[in-house]
C-alpha cells in the first residue's frame, strides 16, 4: 500500500483495473455517538466495509476528497485515521468488494422502489384534491433527490437502478402539472429568497478554483451584493458564515451538478449568459465535455494561471470573481448568433488543469 497516489477514475466491473482507496481508523470509546456519526458519513459517500474500522472506495478524486473530509472529522474527535491506496488486490478479493458495492446500492434502490410503489397506490385514477397532490409531489421530489444521490455512489451499476427510476418517472407523469420533478435530475421545489441572505459572510475552502470563484461571483452579483468571503477547512471553522462548496453543506454539489449550478437553481437565476457560464464551470469542475463550449479551455487556463500567480486566497478569489464578471459581460452582450453550443452526451475528458475545483 502507498499513501495517497494520484487518484484514478473507476471503471465498470467488467473493465475494473483501478486501484482502491482505503480508510483505516480508530475512534475513542466515548462519546458513543461518534461511531454512528462516522458510519453515517461513510454510508453517505458510498463506502463499504472490509473489516471493522476499514472502509473502501474506488480510487477517484471525489473519493479521495470524501475520505480526507472524514479523516479530518475523525481526528477532530480525537481519533486516528489514515487513507491509503491499494494498487493491487487478488481477483477474488476485488470480486468480493465489487459485489459488496452492488448489494449496498441494490438495497438503496430497493427502498426507493418500495416507497414509489406506495405513492402510486395512493394515487387514484380520478382527480386528486390539490393539497394531497402537493403532499405527494413533495414526497416524490424527495425520492427523486435520493435516487440522484444514490446514482453518484453507484460505482458499478447495481441492479434496481432503472426499475426505481422508471417508477419515479411514472409518479411524475401521474402527478403531472409540474408538481413533481420531470426527467432524472433533482430540482428544488421552491426558489430561495435573496432577502434571507443579505449582508452575510460566506465561507469556502482555501485555494479557490473554478467552481468556488464562479460561485462567489454569482453570490456577490445576484444574491448578496454586500457579501464578504472567508476561508476555512471545515464549515464550522466560521460558525456564523454561510458555507458553500464544502462537504455536507446546503450550497454544494448536488447529484451531477457543481456548486455554481446548485446556486443558480436554488435562487432561480435565469439568463442565457448565466446558463452558458454554468455549462463552462460544469465541464471544468466535473472534468467532462458534456457541453464542450469553445470558451471552456481558455477559462480553465486562466483559472489555473491565477492560482499560480496569487498565493493569498482572498486576492485569488477577488481576481477569479473579476474573471467571471468579464466573462459574464462578454456573454451578456454577445450577438444571438454567437451563443452557440449544445448539450452532448457526457463523457470524461482528460485535462491537464490542476486544482480547478
Amino acid at each position: 500500500m502507498t499513501n495517497l497516489p494520484a487518484p484514478q477514475t473507476p471503471s465498470s466491473p467488467s473493465q475494473h483495473k483501478a486501484s482502491w482507496l482505503l480508510l483505516v481508523y480508530q475512534l475513542p470509546a466515548r462519546p458513543s455517538n461518534i461511531r454512528v456519526r462516522t458510519w453515517r458519513r461513510l454510508r453517505d459517500v458510498g463506502a463499504v466495509g472490509l473489516k471493522n474500522s476499514a472502509y473502501v472506495l474506488p480510487n477517484s478524486p471525489q473519493a479521495l476528497e470524501d475520505f480526507e473530509w472524514i479523516k479530518t472529522e475523525i481526528v477532530a474527535m480525537k481519533g486516528q485515521a489514515n487513507v491509503f491506496a491499494a494498487e493491487h488486490m487478488d481477483p477474488a478479493t476485488e470480486e468480493e468488494i465489487v459485489a459488496a458495492f452492488c448489494r449496498a446500492r441494490q438495497a438503496d434502490f430497493g427502498k426507493i422502489r418500495r416507497e414509489a410503489e406506495k405513492l402510486l397506490k395512493k394515487i387514484k385514477a380520478g382527480r386528486i384534491v390539490t393539497p394531497i397532490k402537493h403532499r405527494l409531489g413533495r414526497t416524490s421530489r424527495l425520492l427523486r433527490e435520493r435516487w440522484n444521490e444514490i446514482l453518484t455512489i453507484d460505482f458499478f451499476q447495481a441492479p434496481g437502478q432503472e426499475q426505481a427510476g422508471a417508477l419515479l418517472d411514472q409518479l411524475d407523469r401521474r402527478l403531472a402539472n409540474g408538481v413533481a420533478v420531470t426527467g432524472r435530475r433533482s430540482t428544488e421545489g421552491e426558489t430561495l429568497m435573496v432577502e434571507q441572505f443579505r449582508s452575510q459572510t460566506w465561507v469556502t475552502r482555501p485555494r479557490p478554483g473554478v467552481d468556488r470563484m464562479s460561485s462567489a461571483w454569482l453570490i456577490k452579483k445576484f444574491i448578496d451584493t454586500e457579501a464578504k468571503f472567508g476561508f476555512a477547512e471545515k464549515p464550522d471553522g466560521m460558525p456564523d458564515a454561510v458555507p458553500f462548496d464544502m462537504y455536507g453543506v446546503k450550497f454544494s454539489h448536488e447529484g451531477n451538478s457543481c456548486t455554481f449550478e446548485t446556486l443558480v437553481r436554488r435562487f432561480g437565476i435565469r439568463s442565457s449568459a448565466i446558463e452558458r457560464i454554468g455549462q463552462i464551470v460544469h465541464d471544468l469542475d466535473l472534468k467532462e465535455e458534456q457541453y464542450d463550449l469553445p470558451e471552456t479551455i481558455a477559462v480553465g487556463r486562466l483559472v489555473e494561471g491565477l492560482r499560480l500567480v496569487h498565493q493569498n486566497d482572498q486576492e485569488l478569489l477577488n481576481q477569479g470573481m473579476e474573471l467571471f464578471e468579464a466573462l459574464y459581460r462578454s456573454l451578456a452582450n454577445a450577438k444571438p448568433a454567437e451563443k452557440t453550443g449544445g448539450k452532448k452526451q457526457g463523457r470524461k475528458r482528460t485535462r491537464s488543469f490542476t486544482g480547478l475545483t
